[in-house]
């Protein structure tokens, strides 16, 4: 059992702005599946890889990013606002909402239907004017709060002796071998 704590409260520094109005996964009391507009899944990653979305922070945050410039990537901390309360209640997906992957717990998945939908994104930074930041590669729906932004840098993440499952292996070799027959 974990120690007791207050009520944590976050409270969201901006606000994300694009033009995905809907999650690309739909949760349920069935567990997830991909929205049929977005079969295959290889053209929404395409999209979202190219998309540029706006990052807004609260205007009070201006020196805050001081330097951020200089980063050619960063991490977009969010909020995943579509997805129903009830649904954060699963506890096993396929992940991918694919049932050819296998039925794993919620935790060996980057589902956005969690007990908190606490998502993390790495992005490109492709330009900034005040306290609006235009990125690519952010897999956020329009008016996710903003929580967090950190500087990515690949020393920060390691790169050897990395394990996963061999399902992951499948869906990145996958999406790989799409995305190089453009």
């Amino acid at each position: 059992m974990y120690k007791s704590f207050e009520d944590i409260k976050l409270h969201p520094i901006g606000v994300i702005h694009n033009t995905e109005k809907q999650p690309s996964l739909i949760a349920d009391e069935n567990g997830l599946s991909m929205r049929e507009d977005l079969a295959p899944t290889i053209e929404k990653v395409r999209k979202t890889e190219e998309m540029i979305s706006e990052v807004i922070l609260n205007s009070d945050l201006a020196d805050h990013l001081e330097g951020i410039d200089e980063y050619s990537h960063i991490n977009i901390i969010y909020w995943a606002h579509g997805v129903p309360r009830e649904s954060r209640e699963l506890k096993k997906v396929h992940p991918m909402g694919n049932p050819e992957n296998p039925l794993v717990g919620l935790f060996s998945t980057r589902s956005p239907a969690r007990p908190n939908p606490i998502l993390i994104t790495v992005v490109r930074l492709v330009g900034r004017e005040g306290t609006t930041l235009q990125v690519t590669g952010l897999d956020a729906i329009d008016g996710s709060p903003v929580l967090d932004i950190k500087p990515h840098f690949k020393e920060s993440y390691p790169a050897d002796d990395v394990k996963v499952p061999d399902w992951m292996e499948k869906i990145q070799l996958k999406l790989k071998e799409n995305k190089t027959k453009d």
